[in-house]
């Protein structure tokens, strides 16, 4: 069986992964061998997972996204939407991880 190559980190895939989403349930579930970031609102789990392997030389078992919808706040009386935004929820291969604070080492 050949080796697998691993993939060549693109530009593109910096425009799919936006930022890490650190929360206390993201760092709950960072147990659980997985990590959350931030995505474009148009990007597809094939690209994310593409993009999370290339960027920090991982292996990708699983991915799981969520739409969430923006708040309706309030300024100075006038009421405004928040924007949506996609979370993406990476599970790594067990024995991998991804140290979020220190960033991308490409």
């Amino acid at each position: 069986m050949a080796k697998k190559q691993n993939a060549a980190v693109d530009v593109r895939h910096y425009d799919v992964i936006l930022a890490p989403h650190i929360t206390e349930k993201a760092t709950l579930v960072s147990d659980q061998n997985a990590v959350v970031f931030k995505v474009a609102n148009r990007a597809t789990k094939p690209e994310i997972k593409a993009a999370v392997e290339a960027l920090f030389n991982v292996t990708v078992t699983g991915v799981n996204t969520i739409t969430q919808k923006g708040k309706t706040k309030r300024w100075k009386g006038v009421p405004y939407q928040r924007s949506d935004f996609k979370k993406a929820i990476v599970t790594l291969k067990d024995g991998q991880s991804i140290d979020v604070t220190e960033g991308v080492s490409a």
